[in-house]
This record gives C-alpha cells, structure tokens and sequence, in this order.
C-alpha cells in the first residue's frame, strides 16, 4: 500500500442524530450529523411520519390539490362541451330564427 494516500481512520467517530441519539462507529469523519437513525426512523418505531426533507412533503401535497382543482376544472369544461354539441346538433325552427331566440 502506498503511504500518505488514505484518509484518518477515527474507530472512535461520534454519530448524531437530530432527535438526540449519539453513538460512535468507524469512519473517516470525526463528527456524522444525522436527521434519522434506528431510534427515530418510522420503520423502527412502527410509527406514522413524514421525513420532510427540505419541504418536499408540503410540496406534493401542493401539487396534489392543483391536479384536484385542474380535474374538476376539465371536468366542468367537457360538461360545457357536450352541452354545447347537444344544443347545436339540433336545427332552429323557423320561429326561433325570426324571434331571435
């Protein structure tokens, strides 16, 4: 193995999370900051969470009630059209088109 070529070993490296669990592994780093661990992670712990990382959850949950809004929107349109095609599809009398109705 060549010398001076790898990185510091710490066998000692202190891990923390951010719920406040602190253990130590072997790494290359001498301080790991973590958002999730065993202690905290929903698989773990059997509890119903979001990890919001960086706003990603609101995010979705953003582009979700758009697309809600954006169906009921093409819904109403295609209602409009069909009402539409169902009146043209039918000739005015004579008395309507002289009566302008």
């Amino acid at each position: 193995m060549k010398t001076s070529i790898h990185p510091k070993w710490y066998p000692e490296a202190e891990v923390v999370c951010a719920c406040g669990n602190m253990f130590k592994v072997g790494s290359t780093k001498a301080n790991i900051r973590v958002e999730v661990c065993h202690k905290c992670h929903p698989f773990y712990t059997g509890e119903m969470k979001f990890l919001d990382t960086m706003g990603r959850v609101e995010k979705f949950q953003k582009k979700q009630k758009e697309a809600q809004v954006t169906l009921k929107q093409l819904a109403e349109k295609k209602k409009k059209q069909k009402e539409d095609i169902k009146t043209d599809r039918h000739p005015k009398t004579l008395r309507e088109m002289l009566l302008g109705s």
